[in-house]
């Protein structure tokens, strides 16, 4: 790819191609559904969902390309309507003139742009004036009108992996835009990018104006320490540091201190740990380590996930922080996750157990005859809803018992249950 010194490595490195796109394959691999679009010959207006320095602009771009189309881009944080105009003048111009052109109209940050700002393009994305292809980092379910989200696909981009990354730096080496980087380096930046490779080739960029300065031949991990200073120090995603801390929050959470709790969450914060990471993790504290001594963690956690999506950073953090001081002083139960361990344990080493005669369904005249489903008993049909002494489980686990609630919690009233009916199969058995 032509490229000169001056450019910005982003831009020196941008792809092309479509082959030289990295990551994403999900969806610009072969038979996918973005390189089908490509192939097709024909354009049409689509959401490009994902966060930062994952490609959005890059295939927007490449889709323009492809279909030799005009590109006019949006800064939906800088523009207005008056840039609105101007693209639909544009594309009119481009469209009724002597080479009869498509517009592709990229708007970068879509979801900055208000109703009556959305709005503005629907007549023009259903009169086929032009292409719209919106950019978002946020979820376009919340943040992108209805009627403008009806008329265009949305492809979830994804961050890149490790190896995506990697390639990066490959690719910035051998346009001699860096010099060697030892491979604990290349380790380091790989954690401190996290999927973004805008941030990736940025910290590339300083590095090698840093590198030539000092006329080094390598960057090592020390150097690239001192250089870029504490936000890589703190910043450690996958290394030692960065689970430490989330082991150190999570077990705040599980011995009911909010204070240390708090504390550990805004750590993570500060130290660049993504808060949708942080969001998931919640939702696993919720389910591993309070269950259903509290069943209303779950839904607070996935709440406070859905709050941080609709209102980002820092707004949403506020949420998120919310739900970690509940989930501390939530009652404890991990009755749940020791039951479903030990049943994937069983599962894994026991043989493939038939299920009972009784309870198998009977859709067909042979089924029947071959007494599928004969005797089960309806439990609807039993006193209180109870078919009492009937067996659920395969032949030879009779009996067997996995899920044991402790006296904590909504689990106090659970156990009292499972007690009663444990009372009345036995009674039934007797």
């Amino acid at each position: 790819m032509a490229s000169t010194p001056h450019q910005p490595l982003a831009e020196r490195l941008r792809p092309r191609t479509l082959g030289e796109v990295i990551g994403q394959q999900h969806l610009l691999g072969p038979g996918m559904s973005l390189r089908i679009a490509f192939e097709s010959g024909q354009p049409h207006s689509c959401i490009l969902w994902g966060p930062p320095g994952t490609g959005k602009t890059t295939i927007a771009r490449l889709m323009a390309d492809a279909f030799d189309a005009q590109f006019l881009s949006i800064s939906a944080v800088l523009g207005g309507v008056k840039d609105i105009r101007d693209a639909v003048e544009r594309a009119t111009a481009a469209r009724d003139g002597l080479e009869q052109r498509r517009t592709i109209v990229f708007v970068d940050e879509v979801h900055r742009f208000n109703k009556s700002q959305q709005d503005a393009f629907l007549p023009h994305v259903e009169s086929g004036l032009f292409t719209f292809i919106g950019a978002t980092t946020e979820n376009p379910s919340f943040e992108v009108n209805s009627a403008l989200l009806s008329r265009a696909a949305v492809y979830v981009l994804q961050p890149l992996n490790e190896d995506d990354l990697r390639q990066i730096v490959t690719r910035a080496q051998d346009i001699k835009a860096v010099p060697a980087i030892a491979g604990t380096a290349i380790d380091r930046l790989v954690a401190y990018a996290d999927g973004d490779a805008r941030r990736l080739l940025n910290t590339l960029e300083t590095l090698a104006v840093a590198a030539s300065a000092e006329k080094l031949a390598e960057i090592n991990d020390e150097w690239l320490l001192r250089v870029l200073g504490e936000r890589m120090r703190r910043y450690d995603k996958g290394g030692e540091q960065f689970y430490d801390t989330i082991s150190a929050l999570h077990k705040s959470v599980r011995g009911s201190d909010p204070d240390a709790s708090l504390y550990w969450f805004v750590r993570m914060l500060d130290g660049g740990a993504d808060p949708r990471y942080m969001a998931r993790r919640l939702v696993r504290m919720a389910s591993e380590d309070i269950g259903l001594a509290d069943p209303r963690a779950l839904r607070l956690a996935l709440d406070a996930a859905e709050v941080y999506e609709r209102l980002g950073t820092p707004e949403g953090e506020l949420a998120l922080a919310e739900c970690v001081i509940y989930l501390a002083m939530a009652p404890k139960s991990n009755a749940i996750y020791k039951a479903y361990n030990d049943v994937r344990a069983l599962i894994k080493k026991d043989g493939t157990r038939p299920v009972p005669m009784h309870l198998r369904n009977a859709p067909t005249k042979l089924m029947k005859e071959l007494d599928y489903g004969r005797g089960y008993r309806y439990a609807h049909d039993e006193e209180g809803g109870f078919a009492a002494g009937e067996r659920y489980l395969p032949d030879g686990l009779e009996g067997q018992r996995f899920y044991e609630p402790v006296e904590r919690g909504l689990e106090i009233r659970i156990a009292e249950k499972l007690r009663e009916l444990r009372r009345l199969n036995k009674k039934d058995g007797d």
